[in-house]
């Protein structure tokens, strides 16, 4: 291992400062991103725990374009390498990713690449980081510094343990003197302890961010007409991206069924589906051409469409750190976002049996099956309660939470009211805790308290007892969780382990005597509306955003990219809101680098010049200004006015001309039209023997991209015929 000179945090900034400039179009770093950034460039190993959407992917990026050197990522999906790959590609930086998908050729050309010094990152799968062909090549290309994402992957105790990732240790064997940094989204302090453990990391810079997330409203909701249930908070996120989570594929399968049925666009993700399903899912719901995916947990990692504005749970996931990770694909551009839990007190049996059932048939260690149980069963404690879950998410991973009211959550919105009879019932059930003298289950307490005839309850005399039947009017699972809000306000205690009971604290006691009231809430059972907010919109052009967004699809169709490679919305909303029409302006933008101005700035200024010719704006004058856009009708009743001239094969320039809108936006209104209306013909905007060769074209090449079909075209019929064509045979 080179070793650094060690650089203090603010020479560590001003080192960075050009780079971050010239690749990312940023002018300042988030928080521990420095710090990070620091142990990456002095050589020391790292622990870095930041939620998704903390950006830890650039402490990993920085490092080795300052240094010069080549570093190596561990990380678990094809999917996820090939994303940051094309998005660093993009950028101007060099990195590239070994995986089973590539030619020999084109391994080959990666590893003399890396040998010469050309590369600054290299993406690889823990499987085959260790082979003695890659493990030869980083010894060839002096590699020295580690960087494992996903590292919670590697410990036992954690949600998602792979035992591929435990065989990481053995790094230290082949390269005693490198750094290795550890990035994950969510570790517990023993799940960060056991990283440091299997890793062997060498007193290790521990970089822990904050784990709540203020841009998200969290809600909690008893699953009961789960079918209105989805639908209902699905249409809160109209024509906005969402993630809906299952737990099996039956699950998975009959709601994607169900949401097709009613309109929506869908993907469907499974481990059941074969290779190219789920990467066509994968692919659609990056590039925008589906606005909903129902999946299982299997979906997911390293997903990153930044403006996922709702993530649902059909039911409840297996652990808190998988809930904190799958709703933290919510809301990564850092603007408000929704995410609702749907859950039953048949989930946690649901689990249980699986996680005992697949303990059985791999012969797991006992001590990784409880580990797993009690995460279950901490689950079920987070959906049963009654506190505010911006402060349970955090106290669960060992943070304080100041605030006393977090405005996003469904706790703090009132969308639980308290009880008129909270007391009463809290000291029904404290008694009934009292009165079996051994301590219990919570399932066990409920029926007694609901006056349940069974065997356990008869051969212990439990139905002799004042308390039996006392709150029979109280639904089961509701009861339930007015018992986990006593858990949770200190006035019983549950154990932990695979068979938890119930006992009473000295507050709950003092509630049995009478001489203290408490307050219980009852669950709603739908999901409130959205929470109002600024989604960032303010001063925000909506129709140039549109037409922006038109464009970065075009483009991203036309470099075989998902949109959020080319701009993030969070760019074109600064667009639509500066409105800059000079390379000058275009860089004072956050988030544009030098390669993406010099190589996409004239395209982005050329349509906001035009947009604002059509529309009579000031360029460079945002909506605050005193020039004010004209009243335009809204994007639906655009497109609206668009279908009904598409029906009289209107041409596309009068269309544009009559609905405000640009041309580019006008060839999306009609693609959308095509795809739902499906005219018999397409001849009013493309000519039959352009169709004909367009389509047989596209269908040789599988309709997997533009490009191949307009170079085959040699150029000579446009990106917009080719989508239209493409959408009206069906080929994509």
């Amino acid at each position: 291992m080179t070793t650094a000179a060690v650089l203090p945090i603010p020479d560590v900034v001003r080192q960075v400062a050009p780079v971050l400039k010239k690749y990312w179009g940023y002018t300042t770093l988030r928080p521990l991103q420095a710090e990070a950034i620091e142990a990456g460039l002095n050589g020391e190993d790292s622990l870095v725990v930041l939620p998704t959407g903390g950006g830890k992917s650039l402490c990993y990026q920085v490092p080795p374009m300052v240094a010069g050197r080549t570093d190596v990522v561990v990380s678990p999906l094809i999917s996820l390498m090939k994303d940051q790959v094309d998005a660093l590609r993009a950028t101007g930086y060099e990195a590239a990713a070994i995986h089973s998908n590539l030619t020999e050729m084109e391994r080959s050309d990666i590893a003399r690449a890396m040998v010469a010094g050309k590369l600054r990152l290299v993406f690889v799968s823990p499987e085959r980081l260790l082979t003695p062909w890659f493990i030869s090549l980083m010894q060839r290309a002096k590699v020295d510094s580690f960087a494992i994402d996903e590292a919670h992957c590697i410990s036992q105790w954690g949600h998602d343990f792979r035992p591929e990732y435990r065989r990481l240790a053995e790094l230290r064997q082949h390269f005693p003197n490198a750094t290795i940094h550890a990035y994950t989204a969510t570790a517990t302090e023993r799940v960060r302890r056991d990283i440091i453990e299997q890793l062997k990391l060498k007193q290790p810079r521990v970089l822990v961010g904050r784990f709540d997330r203020p841009n998200l409203t969290y809600r909690v909701v008893p699953r009961s007409d789960f079918d209105s249930q989805l639908i209902e908070a699905l249409r809160a996120h109209k024509d906005e991206a969402a993630i809906v989570y299952c737990i099996s594929r039956k699950d998975t399968e009959r709601v994607a069924d169900l949401l097709k049925t009613r309109g929506f666009k869908v993907a469907m993700y499974h481990a059941g589906l074969d290779a190219r399903s789920r990467a066509k899912a994968q692919d659609d719901f990056k590039n925008e051409r589906v606005d909903v995916v129902v999946a299982t947990v299997a979906f997911g990692m390293g997903i990153d469409r930044s403006n996922v504005r709702c993530v649902i749970h059909a039911a409840m996931p297996k652990s808190v750190e998988g809930y904190q990770q799958e709703t933290g694909r919510a809301g990564r551009d850092g603007l408000d976002a929704e995410c609702a839990l749907f859950y039953s007190g048949s989930d946690f049996r649901r689990w249980t049996w699986m996680v005992n059932k697949n303990a059985e048939e791999s012969c797991q260690a006992p001590e990784v099956t409880r580990a797993q149980l009690e995460l279950i069963s901490d689950m079920a404690n987070f959906a049963g309660s009654m506190t505010c879950r911006h402060r349970a998410l955090s106290q669960y991973f060992g943070q304080t939470y100041e605030a006393t009211d977090c405005k996003a959550c469904d706790i703090c919105l009132s969308d639980t009211p308290a009880m008129e009879n909270g007391s009463e019932i809290a000291r029904e059930i404290v008694e009934c805790v009292l009165a079996l003298r051994t301590p219990w289950g919570v399932g066990h307490v409920v029926d007694v308290l609901r006056g349940a005839s069974t065997e356990r309850i008869e051969q212990r005399s439990h139905h002799e007892l004042p308390q039996y039947g006392a709150l029979r009017a109280v639904a089961k699972e509701d009861l339930q969780r007015l018992v986990y809000q006593l858990v949770d306000q200190g006035l019983l205690e549950r154990t932990s382990g695979d068979r938890p009971v119930l006992n009473v604290t000295p507050a709950g006691r003092k509630l049995a005597q009478g001489t203290t009231e408490v307050q219980l809430r009852m669950p709603p059972k739908t999901v409130a509306a959205p929470r109002a907010k600024d989604d960032g919109w303010n001063g925000v052009d909506r129709g140039l955003f549109d037409d922006l967004r038109d464009l970065r699809r075009q483009i991203a169709d036309e470099r075989a990219l998902p949109p959020f490679v080319v701009f993030s919305d969070a760019v074109l909303r600064d667009m639509a809101r500066l409105r800059p029409t000079s390379v000058e302006a275009m860089a004072t933008i956050k988030g544009i680098g030098d390669r993406k101005l010099a190589d996409l700035g004239q395209r982005f200024i050329d349509a906001i010049k035009g947009y604002c010719r059509e529309h009579g704006l000031t360029p460079g004058a945002s909506l605050g200004a005193s020039t004010q856009p004209r009243l335009e009708p809204s994007h639906g009743s655009a497109k609206a006015a668009a279908y009904r001239l598409f029906e009289q094969q209107r041409p596309l320039e009068e269309v544009a001309r009559s609905t405000g809108r640009s041309l580019s936006t006008v060839v999306s209104y009609l693609e959308d039209y095509v795809a739902e209306e499906r005219p018999e013909s397409v001849a009013a905007w493309v000519s039959d023997d352009v169709y004909e060769r367009v389509a047989a074209i596209a269908a040789q090449s599988e309709g997997a991209q533009l490009k191949p079909v307009f170079e085959a075209l040699h150029g000579k019929v446009s990106y917009e015929k080719i989508r239209v064509v493409m959408k009206h045979a069906g080929i994509r």
